[in-house]
C-alpha cells in the first residue's frame, strides 16, 4: 500500500498519477488529504481518499493504517511545518510504515535560505525515528517564475533579487517522477539526494528567453532584496510569501538554488524538462 500526504496539492496530485502510470493499482494508493470533499477528482482515480489533517493527529493512525511505503510531501505551512511533519512521523512509526520518503529542500543543511530550518528539523527527525527513510531535497519548481509570466509581460519587465545566480529548476512533473521512481524502489535508509535540473540558467537568461518566445522586450531588472519584497507585496502578495519569495531570490544570487550533480534526470531516466519547453507550455 502506497500513501502520499497533502495529495490535493499541486505534487501530490502529479505523484499519484505517477504512480499509476507506472503500473500501481488504484486500490493500493491511499491519498491522505486534509479535506478530502475536494479531492472528488483523485476519487475518480480509484484510489483510496483518507484523511490526514497534521494538525489533529488523532487522524493519522487511521490514515497511515497498512501502508507500507509512504512519501510526506512537506507542508505548505510555514513556521508550523516542523511540528507538523513530526505529527506525521510519530504516526507512521506506530503504524509500522515501511519506508517514508520525505521532500526536502536543496541542500538543507547548509542552504542560506528561510526556508531550510524546518527541513532541517524534519531531517533530523526522520533519522532520530529509526524509519526507513530517504531525503528528496527537491530544489526549485520552474513553475516559480513560470508564474511571474503574465505581470512581466504586462509591464515589461521580470523583477527579481537574484542577480546573476544560477538555477538549476525542474517542473513539478519532473519531481513527481523521481518522487514516485523512489517509493517504487526505496534505496537504503538514510540515502539523500539532491534533485534539481540539468540546465541552469540566470533570471537575465529568463528574461531572454522569454522575449525571444513572446516576441516582446521583456528585460530582468534586478532590485535590492528589501525592494523586491516589497514589489512583490505591493503586487498583492501575502506578506508571508513575498518575504519567503524575496529571501529565496536572495539565496539564488549565493547559488542555493544551483547543483549540477543531474541526481535527479538519473533517477526519472530521462533528461529533466528544458526551460525553455516548460516556458512555451506556460504562454500558450
Amino acid at each position: 500500500m502506497y500513501a502520499v500526504t497533502g495529495a490535493n496539492g499541486q505534487l501530490g496530485r502529479l505523484v499519484i498519477r505517477q504512480l499509476i502510470a507506472r503500473g500501481v493499482p488504484p486500490a493500493q494508493i491511499a491519498a491522505l488529504v486534509r479535506r478530502p470533499a475536494q479531492a472528488a477528482d483523485l476519487a475518480a482515480l480509484g484510489v483510496a481518499l483518507r484523511e490526514a489533517d497534521y494538525d489533529r493527529p488523532e487522524t493519522l493512525a487511521a490514515a497511515l493504517a497498512g501502508v507500507d511505503r509512504l512519501l510526506l510531501i512537506s507542508s505548505s505551512e510555514l513556521g508550523r511545518r516542523a511540528p507538523q511533519h513530526q505529527a506525521v512521523i510519530d504516526a507512521a512509526r506506530a503504524a509500522g510504515v515501511g519506508f517514508l520518503a520525505y521532500t526536502s529542500l536543496l541542500r538543507a543543511d547548509r542552504s542560506p535560505l528561510g526556508l531550510a530550518a524546518e527541513h532541517v528539523a524534519t531531517e533530523a527527525a526522520l533519522r532520530d525515528s529509526g524509519l526507513p527513510h530517504a531525503i528528496l531535497r527537491h530544489g526549485w519548481y520552474t513553475e516559480n517564475y513560470l508564474a511571474s509570466l503574465p505581470p512581466a509581460l504586462q509591464h515589461g519587465a521580470f523583477i527579481g533579487a537574484a542577480g546573476e545566480g544560477r538555477i538549476a529548476s525542474a517542473t513539478r512533473q519532473d519531481y513527481a517522477e523521481a518522487d514516485a521512481a523512489v517509493l517504487l524502489a526505496p534505496p537504503a535508509s538514510g540515502t539523500v539526494l539532491e534533485l534539481t535540473g540539468d540546465e541552469a540558467y540566470t533570471l537575465t537568461e529568463f528574461a531572454a528567453e522569454l522575449s525571444r518566445q513572446s516576441g516582446r522586450s521583456v528585460p530582468y531588472v534586478n532590485l535590492p532584496q528589501a525592494e523586491f519584497e516589497a514589489a512583490l507585496a505591493g503586487a498583492g502578495l501575502p506578506a508571508p510569501l513575498a518575504a519567503l519569495l524575496a529571501d529565496s531570490d536572495a539565496g539564488a544570487a549565493q547559488s542555493a538554488l544551483f547543483d549540477g550533480g543531474r541526481a535527479l534526470s538519473a533517477l526519472i531516466q530521462r533528461p529533466t524538462t528544458p526551460l525553455a519547453q516548460a516556458m512555451a507550455a506556460a504562454l500558450r
